[in-house]
This record gives C-alpha cells, sequence and structure tokens, in this order.
C-alpha cells in the first residue's frame, strides 16, 4: 500500500499544481505542523461505567513520555507532551524535562486538576467556601511554577465548577468568583505564557455551567489580559453548534488559544477525532489555513478518552486524521474560493471547498513522510515493530484508571 501511494503522488502533485497549488510550499507546512499529545492518553482512563485496562498503558509520567516519543517517531509531527497535575508529578521537573528532550519530545501544556478531590464537589474557583477556592487557586499557582521548571508555555484550564439545581447558590456570585479566580491566578502565568480558558456547556454540573461557552470563556479572557486565550475543545459543545464559525470569530478577534481536539456523536464523547465528522475537521482546518498569521500561536492539543481501543494505535490514529484535515485544507484553492464568494456563487463556492475535501491526500502525505524520514505509512509501521508487544510484556496489564479523566 505504501508504494501504491508514493506512486500515486507524481500524478496528484501535477493536478495540484495545474490547479495553481504551491506543491513544495504545502509540503514543507505539512513538515512543520505540531499536535501535542496528551500524557493522560496513554494510561488507563475510560468512561464512568469502566475502564478496560489495556496491556502496556503506561503507568508513570516516564512511561507516558516514552509513549510520546515513540508517537513522534512514527508521525515527525508529535513533539510535545501535555502534563496533568497532580497525576504527573515529580519531584525534580528539570530532571523529567532532560528526559523528555532526551526522547526527542518536550512538556507541553500544563493542566492543573481542580475537579477531583473531595473539596470540589461544590466546585473550585467558584465554590461557595473561600478557603476552598484559595486551596484551587494555589494549586493553579503550582501549576504556573511547573510551567517555568519545565519551559512550558502553556497553562491549560478545565473547570468542572457549576450547579446541579436551582437556587443551590447565586449564578451571579459564582461570575463574581470566576472572575476573581482567574484574574488572580493571571498574575501568576509566566511572562512567556499564555493562560488557555476552555468551557463545556454541561457535565458533571447539570442546571448552570460556570463556564458553558465560547462566549463566556471569552468575557473572562478579555478581563484577564492579552495572554488570556480561549481553548476550544470540539466535544464541549451543543448538538449543531456550528464549531468553524467559533474559531473564525475567535481566530479574528486574535484570543483563539488552541484546540483539544476528539470527537463526538451524542455529548462528550471524547472519541478519536475526525472519526465521527472528518468534514467539520477539515472546515476548521480551513479556517485556521485562511486566517494566515492570525493562527501562529494556536496550539493543537489531543484530549481523548482511549477506552475500548489500543492506546498507542488510538493516539497514532488522532494525530494522522488531523494531519489529512490540515493537507486538505492547504489545497483549496483560495483564490478561485474567494472570487466566487465574492461574486455570490453559493454552490459554485462549496464546490471549490469540497473539492479539497474529496481529494485524496494520502499520497502526498506519504511522500511528506518519506523526505522526512519516517515510514510513508505510520499504521503499518506500528503494526510492524512491536513496541506494542514489547511495553505489554514489560509493564503487564494494571486494573484501575488515572482516577479521573480532564474535560
Amino acid at each position: 500500500m505504501t508504494d501504491l501511494y508514493l506512486s500515486a503522488y507524481p500524478a496528484l502533485a501535477e493536478q495540484l499544481t495545474k490547479q495553481g497549488i504551491d506543491v513544495e510550499a504545502v509540503k514543507a507546512k505539512l513538515k512543520r505542523q505540531h499536535i501535542e499529545t496528551p500524557s493522560w492518553g496513554y494510561g488507563n482512563s475510560g468512561t464512568r461505567f469502566k475502564v478496560f485496562p489495556w496491556p502496556g498503558a503506561a503507568r508513570d509520567v516516564h512511561e507516558k513520555l516514552a509513549d510520546a516519543a515513540y508517537i513522534h517517531k512514527l508521525t515527525g509531527i508529535a513533539p510535545s507532551v501535555a502534563l496533568h497535575i497532580p497525576w504527573d508529578k515529580t519531584d525534580d521537573w528539570n530532571a523529567l524535562k532532560q528526559e523528555a528532550a532526551s526522547l526527542g519530545v518536550s512538556i507541553g501544556a500544563i493542566n492543573p486538576n481542580v475537579f477531583q478531590d473531595q473539596e470540589y464537589k461544590l466546585g473550585s474557583i467558584c465554590n461557595p467556601s473561600g478557603a476552598i477556592r484559595e486551596q484551587a487557586l494555589a494549586h493553579m499557582i503550582e501549576c504556573c511554577e511547573i510551567m517555568t521548571k519545565t519551559g512550558s508555555t502553556l497553562l491549560s484550564l478545565w473547570f468542572a465548577d457549576g450547579t446541579n439545581y436551582a437556587g443551590q447558590d447565586s449564578v451571579i456570585e459564582r461570575k463574581h468568583r470566576l472572575e476573581w479566580g482567574l484574574k488572580e491566578l493571571y498574575k501568576h502565568v509566566p511572562a512567556n505564557g499564555r493562560m488557555l480558558i476552555e468551557y463545556k456547556f454541561f457535565e458533571p454540573a447539570f442546571y448552570t455551567t460556570d463556564l458553558p461557552d465560547w462566549g463566556t470563556s471569552y468575557a473572562m479572557a478579555l478581563k484577564c489580559g492579552d495572554r488570556a486565550q480561549v481553548l476550544v475543545d470540539t466535544g464541549h459543545h451543543p448538538q449543531g453548534t456550528n464549531i468553524p464559525s467559533i474559531v473564525s470569530f475567535l481566530l479574528d478577534e486574535g484570543r483563539l488559544g488552541g484546540f483539544h481536539f476528539n470527537a463526538r456523536q451524542y455529548a462528550d464523547d471524547d472519541l478519536i477525532v475526525g472519526t465521527t465528522n472528518p468534514f467539520e475537521l477539515f472546515v476548521i482546518y480551513h479556517e485556521l489555513v485562511t486566517a494566515g498569521d492570525k493562527a501562529n500561536e494556536v496550539a493543537y492539543m489531543i484530549d481523548q478518552s482511549h477506552n475500548i481501543e489500543p492506546k498507542l494505535e488510538a493516539m497514532l490514529q488522532s494525530v494522522l486524521n488531523c494531519q489529512v484535515a490540515y493537507a486538505k485544507a492547504l489545497i483549496v484553492d483560495r483564490p478561485r474560493l474567494l472570487e466566487s464568494q465574492h461574486g455570490g456563487d453559493v454552490l459554485g463556492s462549496h464546490r471549490i471547498l469540497t473539492s479539497a475535501y474529496d481529494t485524496d491526500v494520502r499520497p502526498l502525505l506519504a511522500k511528506v513522510r518519506e523526505e522526512m524520514g519516517i515510514q510513508p505509512d505510520p499504521i503499518a509501521a506500528y503494526r510492524a515493530d512491536g513496541y506494542a508487544a514489547k511495553i505489554a510484556k514489560a509493564r503487564g496489564s494494571a486494573d484501575g484508571s488515572l482516577g479521573g479523566y480532564p474535560g
């Protein structure tokens, strides 16, 4: 199959060139793509109902780094690893930073955990208790210190805060507590860092959620400062939400900080990105490519719950699906599309966009990987090299989970 893709590349390159696409420029951008994988995706995590242990699942932060490095070796575009604190806590952050570098990866976003401790039953920085609000803030400030020690430039925030019943708490007071907490935390974010504010319209709070949508996150970011931005989790929206339009708005405002990529069918399913609605993922990338320099600092991160899938293969497929979507977005004939849009050609414009989506970019990606010195077919390479079998034998199959799952 690899030979088939590579042999098909010249014809595809010729076709794209005839359409006015600079194929070499497209390949250069694909080689610079950066998808961050999450440490928690390499360990045993799952649903509320059952966590199915996977033979070889990472048991600590060191094994997570090793697995992330393996995925980067296969893809060439996954050079950083997001950490979740305290799940990935260590006594020597400098040593961990050096360990990551020795494996060919770096420490990415730092994710505080303010949803799992018993004290957070009624919320963290929105909790009615001032002592608990201070506890949550102290933990997040500690995460800012970890950013400095690891060289991370991203603080990724998700809150489970909310209420289950009308009258349970004052919605306005909770808003004020949220604003207070975020403003105080922002003071501690390293000067070269950014604070990304995630949102989720429901779960685990079912009456009100304190950060329910992108507009609330955007408003809070504006109150905090220029280095506070919105993080879009593709699974955190009501059914039918037009995520690409949200992406476009936030890009134009300079407030799109990053993504947590996953896929959903019903709610926050946390399935492999690009599996339930690949066209939506493509259009998201189309908006990002169209935005040009405004998208330069956007962070692209995976956030999924691999419960019945093999952990490594699921992560690998996630990165590759993002790569496919980006490749298709890069070959959209934008000058022709813009002309068609300005001319009011509704279906003509739609066809120009879908023409890129319908193009089989696997030959292009195989050629890019070959030029990067990695296997043109990463899935085939994964299934042939025995890494998964080796770690399964070395690590075994531990019961239980990470103890929870980030939003």
